[in-house]
């Protein structure tokens, strides 16, 4: 009877929510750690569209720390009893820095050109057409990354690879990249009716919810593009 219990701790309802809860919280406390510094400048900056550079500088650790954070819930226990979510956040850090870094830079430096010249759309004497096709660039964008962001914490590619397989997602899993825009557009919303801070708060649950609508994308990069 004893060792019958003991086989089944961990694995109950309750002993799944706990875990998850605290998978969540420690994942999330070491995301906003890591990128402490950094988000730190970024509340301290005024709305000024001439910020825009310094914001980007800001947000350039947000990559490697989202990447790590979503290495740990992606290898996340349901057992209480094996639970590890630092070692998997500071594992996921490790191997997946320097391949997020290689994306996430150039799409933070070609979202910020677009931002710059909306802010300033004015001075470019272009018609209203443009800023219209220039946000959809920016929308598009920022669901390439999100997909990308996916593949670079789960597999290991060259950044060329990932940046073509993330492209190739948009299309093919058309309910995973609106679950990424859902996503985007909850983030955006709490940002703008709320505070900056809550989707940074949020960011641990917002991942998972993520990782939840890529799995067609995770399981078809696994059976197609992986040996």
């Amino acid at each position: 009877m004893s060792s019958a219990r003991s086989a089944d701790f961990g694995t109950g309802v309750l002993s799944r929510g706990v875990a998850l809860i605290h998978t969540l919280l420690t994942v999330e406390a070491l995301l906003l750690v890591t990128c402490a510094p950094g988000l730190a400048a970024l509340f301290l900056l005024t709305p000024d569209p001439a910020n825009l550079p310094l914001a980007a500088l800001c947000l350039l650790p947000l990559g490697p720390a989202l990447s790590a954070a979503a290495y740990a819930l992606h290898h996340r226990s349901a057992d209480l009893t094996e639970l590890h979510p630092a070692r998997d956040c500071l594992r996921g850090w490790r191997l997946n820095a320097l391949p997020a870094l290689r994306l996430w830079a150039p799409l933070l430096a070609w979202l910020t050109v677009i931002a710059f010249t909306l802010t300033h759309f004015t001075a470019t004497g272009l018609p209203r057409w443009w800023a219209v096709l220039l946000a959809l660039v920016g929308a598009g964008s920022l669901l390439w990354g999100a997909h990308a962001l996916v593949l670079t914490s789960l597999f290991t590619f060259r950044a060329r690879d990932t940046a073509r397989l993330a492209a190739y997602f948009l299309l093919r899993h058309g309910r995973a990249t609106l679950g990424a825009a859902s996503l985007l557009l909850l983030a955006a919303a709490l940002t703008a009716l709320l505070t900056e801070a809550l989707p940074a708060l949020l960011a641990a649950p917002l991942l998972l919810s993520l990782l939840h609508s890529s799995r067609p994308v995770i399981t078809e990069t696994r059976e197609e593009f992986t040996a």
